[in-house]
């Protein structure tokens, strides 16, 4: 029994060193991880639609920071329009943190898996 063990590793390690060595000889045709994160032409990466989604949701508190401003100041009347952008500010800015919450969720998601 001690005889079948011993030769069951010997060729679970024949397999392995096997394996290695196929890797190892087929590195030159493995493709660099870069390449992968090539996008098409026109289609804005992961990143630059993040960043445009917070430059989007600034430029919407700014302006309605700036819509406040002009009606506690008496230069505007529109206490309406300054308080709806104000509204759609603050639900620009939650929907944001909820994609960023799903966003950071998921890569704690991938950094738990195993290799």
């Amino acid at each position: 029994m001690a005889n079948e063990i011993a030769g069951m590793i010997k060729a679970d390690i024949a397999a392995l060193t096997n394996a290695a060595a196929d890797l190892a000889h087929q590195a030159g045709t493995i493709a660099p991880a870069a390449q992968f994160g090539a996008h098409a032409a026109g289609q804005p990466s992961f990143a630059q639609a993040m960043t445009n989604a917070v430059q989007g949701v600034n430029a919407a508190d700014q302006a309605a920071s700036a819509k406040m401003a002009d009606v506690d100041a008496g230069r505007s009347d529109d206490l309406v329009g300054a308080m709806l952008a104000s509204q759609e500010a603050s639900l620009s800015f939650s929907m944001l943190m909820q994609v960023r919450n799903k966003v950071m969720g998921a890569v704690d998601e991938l950094i738990k898996l195993p290799l």
